[in-house]
């Protein structure tokens, strides 16, 4: 008999009158059932982090800094039982689990770090000026508010982390709400909070349907909101919730661009492997996966065949075997999605090189090369594992390539020339440029967002630290500078 999975309200655990099941996208087995909570225990999670709110900021850092040790530590002691539940309930393969549950141990350690010397302030001496004589200006940051945080399917734990490891190190209460595809891994997390001795109220973990999250949404007890999913969905936030600080991280179409100085068979081998890797990896279905390859025209002809046996190695299968590269997508819906997106390029003139077939929830790895740019595979996020590859004839016309894009999240730029990664760094419209590798590397404690549609505000530790938090002056008198 199938376990059903306890909610966390503010702090405790709790059931409601409904259930949601959790099924393997892999073979439909049911992972697991989570209790969804009412309306009235929605209501009284976040008036209890409403009121906790001043409690919990002037919480010593040293409270907080130990609980989020302690989450470190206890992902860490069951790092291969979370990595087999992220595995069932979303269909990654166990190699990529397993390298979820190391980034959100990582997660919790910068916390950890971050809790403890974050706002020791800031002193601007202020005579300067004969006005401010005697006057020094003490710059410290408090939390605006109680965070609604909104984590995606595609890393159950880790957006999970990424949204209540900063708003835990500063001191602002969270109301967590995992993707209804892939709830048990956030509520794992709530299982490891409930051993710490943070406040009453200080974090919920609720598995609310998507349905009923505007009501959250526009909430104004809940003053930040972090979200991580689709455009449409993000912007809608935005639109519905203006007076809000609000974080989007909406998605992109990564660009890889590989230059002519990229040129020794090492060089086009690495790319090659890089690429193939990453426009596969948690079945494409990264923000930042690699979905368009732009490749020099000096480079393009010995590039593509190298990209096209790398990708045929990739090993499509059970995502609990260790073998295996590429699992299934999320549902049998959205690889029917990709199907029809790759079809559609297909038939405007694209040219299959590999891949193209779909089994259930399952997209074979696919590349595409000739796709007009006005297909969805070019303009959208393809969210698949579906890799595009066009040629430029020169540096500056892969740039315009790349940027050609309603999203700017990341780009990878594989050069050895320092100059041209700055001019990288400068006219890419993008986030992050990644030089000598792939759009698809993030390191959890470096500022990531993007522009364009990709989103606003930025998550990364620290950086997230700063957006649940604003800046209040103090100004002192009548001291002898």
């Amino acid at each position: 008999m199938t376990h059903t999975h306890a909610f966390w309200l503010a702090g405790r655990q709790a059931t409601g009158d409904d259930t949601l099941d959790v099924t393997s996208p892999w073979d439909g087995r049911l992972v697991g059932t989570a209790s969804v909570p009412t309306e009235a225990q929605v209501e009284e999670a976040v008036a209890a982090a409403h009121a906790v709110r001043a409690e919990f900021a002037a919480t010593p850092a040293h409270v907080r800094a130990a609980a989020l040790e302690h989450v470190q530590r206890r992902l860490a002691e069951r790092a291969e039982e979370i990595a087999g539940l992220i595995s069932a309930e979303n269909g990654k393969p166990l190699k990529w689990a397993r390298g979820e549950v190391g980034r959100a141990v990582s997660v919790f350690r910068f916390a950890t770090e971050e809790a403890r010397r974050f706002n020791g302030g800031e002193a601007q001496r202020l005579d300067t000026d004969a006005g401010g004589a005697g006057r020094l200006a003490l710059t410290r940051r408090f939390p605006r508010g109680a965070v609604l945080g909104i984590a995606p399917f595609n890393f159950p734990l880790n957006l999970c982390a990424h949204k209540v490891a900063p708003a835990l190190a500063v001191g602002a209460p969270i109301i967590l709400k995992p993707a209804p595809a892939t709830p048990l891994s956030g509520l794992l997390l709530g299982e490891l909070l409930a051993e710490t001795d943070l406040p009453a109220g200080s974090w919920s973990v609720l598995p609310v349907p998507n349905d009923r999250m505007p009501a959250l949404v526009r909430d104004e007890r809940l003053p930040v909101i972090s979200f991580t999913g689709s455009g449409p969905v993000g912007w809608s936030i935005l639109d519905s919730a203006p007076r809000k600080h609000t974080t989007l991280e909406l998605g992109g179409n990564g660009a890889a661009i590989v230059l002519a100085d990229w040129s020794s068979d090492a060089d086009l081998d690495w790319a090659a492997t890089r690429i193939a890797t990453f426009s596969n990896y948690q079945g494409g279905q990264s923000c930042i996966s690699v979905q368009r390859v732009i490749a020099d025209a000096s480079v393009y002809d010995r590039l593509v065949p190298r990209i096209v046996a790398a990708v045929k190695e990739q090993v499509t299968g059970d995502p609990s075997n260790p073998a295996t590269d590429v699992g299934p997508l999320v549902s049998e819906d959205a690889a029917k999605r990709v199907e029809s997106w790759v079809g559609e390029a297909v038939d405007a003139g694209a040219t299959l090189l590999t891949g193209g077939e779909r089994d259930g929830a399952t997209y074979a790895p696919t590349v595409l090369t000739d796709v007009p740019s006005d297909v969805q595979v070019s303009c959208e996020e393809v969210f698949g594992p579906v890799l595009t590859v066009t040629r430029a004839e020169d540096e500056a016309a892969a740039f315009a390539a790349a940027n050609d894009s309603q999203y700017g999240l990341q780009a990878g730029v594989f050069t050895h020339d320092v100059r041209t990664a700055f001019r990288a760094h400068r006219e890419l419209e993008v986030g992050g440029v990644i030089i000598g590798d792939v759009p698809s590397y993030r390191a959890d404690q470096m500022p990531y967002g993007g522009t364009k549609q990709s989103g606003v505000g930025r998550e990364g530790v620290r950086f997230a630290m700063d957006d649940y938090t604003y800046e209040r002056v103090m100004v002192l008198t009548g001291l002898d500078l």
